[in-house]
């Protein structure tokens, strides 16, 4: 025995130790998602007996005017939740400066990143407020009608994205502050020294050294703002009609309070699909400008 593990030994031991992970992994991640997507192939009220009905669900799904406006509203959260790896980064290097008067600025900004997101949906349903709401004071202020926000179809979703951002703009801000303390200070000092300042430095400098945060920053952000549900069950619940309503919250509505997990598994399928096509697609471009580069 002793010597059938030295002969084996270089191939034993990491199988040994990824056993552990990558049984709970098939456990938690992969077992479910097939579940999922088998289903989906049934019209089940998630207790009784399921019926296998195929495509139906799908072919159910692509005629409801209600899956569209979800998947609209998942663009347009894909769209603006991209400005959180933008803006957090400008936060950064606004605040990666050795200034112990930053500090006091720095927890002003970490602090979404300990609010439950539940507790931001109330806050910012407190702020949205036409009545007493601080944007209804300002708006008074300045003589303005104030807008309901939360009410109007027109508004809605992008005031649940504000909210939504403000938090995820410092999570990006921590992952961006974490890969400046990293930076190469000769790779610095040295442009500097070849007549590199400001914005030249920035492009050309820093920014590659920080191509793997900005590509964990970006993959988070676009997962984050496909599977963002809490928000709008806080502060909409889906309203008005609906017209706030993403993929991931239509899926919950369809499983929980219709009592069609079925239907909702195909909701949750296409939703699956959509993140790993997104992924595969900037995967595939990263590597390949990562290979043009080296």
């Amino acid at each position: 025995m002793p010597k059938l593990w030295q002969r084996n030994q270089s191939w034993l031991t990491p199988v040994i130790l990824l056993l552990l992970p990558v049984g709970l992994f098939a456990l938690m991640i992969v077992i479910p998602i097939v579940q999922s997507i088998w289903t989906s192939f049934y019209d089940w009220d998630g207790t009784g007996e399921a019926t296998w009905i195929g495509l139906a669900n799908y072919q159910e799904l692509f005629d409801d005017p209600q899956f569209f406006v979800s998947l609209k509203n998942n663009v347009i959260w894909i769209l603006m939740f991209l400005l959180a790896p933008v803006f957090g980064l400008a936060l950064a290097l606004f605040l990666n400066q050795p200034l112990k008067e930053l500090r006091f600025i720095k927890a002003v900004f970490f602090l979404p990143l300990v609010l439950a997101p539940v507790i931001i949906g109330v806050v910012f349903t407190w702020f949205y407020d036409p009545t007493f709401g601080i944007l209804a004071i300002v708006f008074r202020f300045f003589g303005f009608e104030p807008i309901a926000i939360l009410s109007d179809e027109n508004f809605v979703t992008f005031g649940i994205i504000a909210a939504a951002l403000w938090a995820q703009i410092a999570f990006c801000l921590v992952l961006f502050l974490a890969g400046l303390s990293q930076l190469d200070a000769e790779l610095i000092a040295a442009g500097r020294i070849d007549g590199a300042s400001g914005w030249s430095l920035l492009r050309y400098v820093v920014l590659p050294q920080l191509r793997s945060v900005s590509f964990v920053a970006t993959i988070i952000t676009v997962i984050g703002s496909l599977r963002n549900f809490d928000l709008i069950s806080v502060m909409t619940q889906g309203g008005p009609y609906g017209s706030s309503t993403v993929l991931a919250y239509q899926m919950f509505d369809a499983t929980i309070f219709s009592y069609r997990a079925g239907y909702g598994a195909a909701i949750a399928t296409v939703l699956f699909l959509i993140m790993t096509v997104w992924i595969a697609v900037f995967l595939w471009y990263t590597l390949r400008k990562e290979a043009k580069v080296g």
